[in-house]
């Protein structure tokens, strides 16, 4: 009796996808899906339940300044206020020169993890350094000291002068553990909005009037109760 045939065993399903970490390509120009494309992501980071870290990849940089229009350029800018006022931490993963879009980010970010031989650089061309809100944010961060000659002449930041200007807060062959090493150490990142502004208003703002936020602050975090905290 010639046995039945044997069924074969169903194909396995295929382990699911992490979604990578979106990358933004300094060299290309704005245009309005860049635009789009930063709120959206803002959009899903707001309605997310978690807290962890929002990790953006960022790479290239233009050759010469930007030629968007500036309604496009004040678009972007909002965009990227919205990234810095997240309630939740954000990082840059860059690598290789970092101009225009890509600077834009790295600098809108909380933490910056870069590879060896990562440069900051200003979109520069014939009529200068391009004046948008990098020299800003760079002045803010670094000190106008330390970065004029690359806010006025372009001159770029390179891995070792980035990262002692605390620009960049680590530089490893390895930005995936270092990633990692990260988000383990994090504790309970709720409020990270709340303190990122403490922290930024701190240099412009007088003790008194700091002193009440600040202590507002305290009181938000006393009335949580242990499992609002626990993770």
């Amino acid at each position: 009796m010639t046995p039945p045939p044997v069924a074969p065993h169903p194909a396995p399903h295929p382990a699911p996808q992490t979604a990578p970490h979106p990358q933004t390509d300094g060299a290309r120009p704005l245009t309005a899906e860049t635009v789009q494309a930063l709120n959206a992501l803002c959009d899903r980071a707001e309605d997310a339940d978690d807290r962890t870290p929002l990790v953006l990849r960022v790479t290239g940089a233009p050759d010469g300044t930007p030629q968007a229009p500036l309604p496009l350029v004040n678009k972007w800018e909002r965009a990227l206020r919205r990234l810095e006022r997240l309630d939740r931490p954000t990082v840059a993963l860059a690598t290789g020169d970092c101009g225009g879009t890509a600077l834009d980010l790295l600098l809108a970010t909380d933490h910056r993890i870069a590879t060896p031989g990562t440069r900051l650089l200003p979109a520069t061309g014939p009529a200068g350094v391009w004046p948008g809100m990098a020299l800003y944010r760079l002045a803010h961060q670094a000190g106008v000291a330390a970065v004029r000659g690359t806010a006025l002449f372009g001159t770029p930041l390179d891995t070792a002068r980035a990262h002692a200007l605390h620009l960049l807060d680590r530089v490893t062959d390895d930005p995936a553990a270092a990633l990692a090493e990260l988000t383990a150490a994090l504790g309970d990142t709720t409020d990270t909005a709340v303190r990122r502004q403490l922290l930024t208003d701190a240099a412009t703002t007088g003790f008194d009037e700091a002193l009440g936020r600040h202590l507002a602050a305290c009181d938000r975090m006393l009335r949580r109760t242990p499992a609002e905290i626990a993770p």
